[in-house]
């Protein structure tokens, strides 16, 4: 039985041994993966999964970067922002999904993923290229309008703000327009809404959704843990 809540250690099918944060009952029959933006399993990733927990939910969020920069964990200033940018580039996706995969394999009972920004990106991954998850929720994830033909193994919900930087407007439509198969919403606000620590978190999308992250998870992992 881990320790929870805290780092435990996991192994990817390559043999890197790579962190991942654990919190929530072993015993749980609903676990998530939470996926991390480009500033690591910080403190407002634990967060997250922590509220997860209190709901009764297993929940591991795998620590990706440390292929590239062992325990990084940073804040969300301009120049931080920058320097997770330059060691996204550094990662290898299709290592950083099996590195999910691994601590995916970890948890008990039905899985979800839910991830933010390159983890919402990496949460359509792992909906489309394993059989791992019962479900996938993916905030403000970019590069999906350029994955559009991916076969999905599982359902899967989208998050968009209208003023995201990062993800132009044209393609979260085009998401919701070429995939009906896939809950694709759009809220008034920018990259990153979702975060409570960063400077662009709004409130009532955030909140809203969460609502519907939540209640998609009820939906398709066999109703309330």
């Amino acid at each position: 039985m881990y320790k929870t809540p805290g780092f435990i250690d996991v192994t990817a099918s390559d043999g890197h041994v790579l962190s991942a944060w654990c919190a929530g009952p072993p015993a749980a029959t609903r676990s998530l993966v939470v996926v991390q933006e480009i500033f690591g399993v910080n403190h407002y990733v634990r967060s997250v999964c922590q509220k997860l927990a209190d709901l009764g939910y297993r929940v591991i969020a795998p620590a990706l970067f440390d292929r590239v920069s062992r325990g990084y964990e940073r804040g969300y200033s301009r120049e931080e922002a920058q320097e997770g940018m330059a060691i996204r580039r550094q990662l290898d996706e299709a290592l950083a999904l099996d590195d999910i995969l691994a601590a995916a394999a970890l948890l008990p009972g039905r899985k979800g993923i839910i991830g933010f920004c390159m983890g919402g990106a990496l949460c359509w991954q792992a909906a489309s290229r394993s059989t791992a998850f019962d479900a996938a929720v993916g905030w403000y994830g970019t590069g999906i309008a350029a994955d559009l033909d991916a076969r999905l193994n599982c359902p899967v919900q989208l998050h968009y703000g209208d003023k995201d930087h990062a993800i132009p407007l044209e393609d979260a439509l085009q998401v919701r327009n070429a995939r009906p198969d896939v809950e694709v919403f759009i809220y008034e606000a920018g990259h990153g809404f979702g975060c409570t620590e960063r400077a662009s978190y709004v409130e009532p999308a955030a909140t809203l959704a969460w609502q519907r992250s939540l209640a998609f998870f009820d939906r398709h992992m066999d109703g309330k843990p």
